[in-house]
């Protein structure tokens, strides 16, 4: 088993990096009544263990498996989904992320997802925890075929609040495009670290920040005008033909509710069907 004792108090460096890769292609049958997973492929500690359908057959549900729990200094995690024409995905994972103070290096995830003409791709990992120290690359691609539609969120939490750890150095840097049709409709990067953190340029000395993005027919405006006036600390705007979402606080619990109340609006106008929690979320 991997020391994960570096991630705590103990200088020691861990042992090697670890590079997992984990590849996921889906298919629509038929007249896109089911969508299956076609096939997988990995290196390394990166796993889907089966396809679930808890909303049935149309709506295909995975759950990304990070088995090692932790990700140190060095490690490099790298994704991809492929979803045919008029596939329908809903990928999330069992628990927090947890990025630990680097020994070796920058840490580095890349997630490269593909949605064909027609088709539906959901990306709601759960947040992601940022020790002390940590040094983090997060590069995020989606491709979009013409009709797609994409949800994705993101929350990320800087140090550990409840055991009175401040994020104090480190850094985490980040690139998020989505291209639909060939067009590229959303371009987002930037590096944060303690600094700013602190800075009233950047978080204003918050902690946790999320972001949802959603591609596809804009929801009409009473969607938006109850989303604003529901959630409490909600940034909300439309640009053309993304939806962004953010909040800014020091709470993942009140961050992930922000983020579902969002979710929940936005769904049934895109995808024409009810968010309903998976049962994950909830062990």
């Amino acid at each position: 088993m991997r020391d994960f004792s570096d991630a705590t108090s103990n200088p020691a460096p861990p042992s090697a990096p670890w590079r997992a890769s984990l590849q996921l292609r889906f298919a629509a049958d038929g007249d896109g009544a089911a969508t299956r997973l076609a096939s997988r492929a990995h290196a390394g500690p990166l796993r889907v263990q089966k396809a679930l359908y808890p909303e049935g057959a149309r709506t295909c549900h995975v759950i990304l498996v990070h088995p090692p729990g932790g990700v140190v200094g060095g490690d490099q995690l790298e994704i991809g989904m492929r979803l045919g024409a008029a596939s329908r995905v809903f990928a999330t994972t069992p628990g927090a992320a947890k990025w630990y103070r680097a020994h070796a290096g920058s840490s580095r995830q890349e997630v490269r997802l593909q949605a064909g003409d027609g088709a539906a791709l959901e990306w709601l990992p759960q947040e992601s925890i940022f020790y002390d120290g940590a040094c983090v690359e997060l590069e995020h691609e989606v491709e979009l075929g013409a009709d797609a539609c994409y949800i994705g969120s993101e929350i990320l939490c800087f140090g550990r609040r409840a055991m009175g750890e401040a994020f104090t150095r480190g850094h985490i840097v980040q690139r998020t495009r989505i291209r639909q049709a060939g067009r590229l409709v959303w371009h987002e990067q930037g590096r944060l670290d303690a600094e700013g953190i602190a800075s009233p340029l950047g978080m204003r000395g918050r902690s946790v920040c999320a972001t949802l993005l959603a591609v596809g027919r804009p929801p009409p405006a009473s969607v938006l005008a109850a989303l604003r006036e529901g959630v409490p600390g909600l940034a909300l705007s439309q640009v053309k033909s993304v939806l962004v979402a953010r909040h800014l606080g020091d709470d993942s619990e009140s961050a992930r509710g922000a983020m579902l109340r969002v979710w929940q609006a936005v769904r049934p106008h895109l995808l024409g069907i009810e968010a309903r929690l998976p049962r994950i979320w909830n062990t």
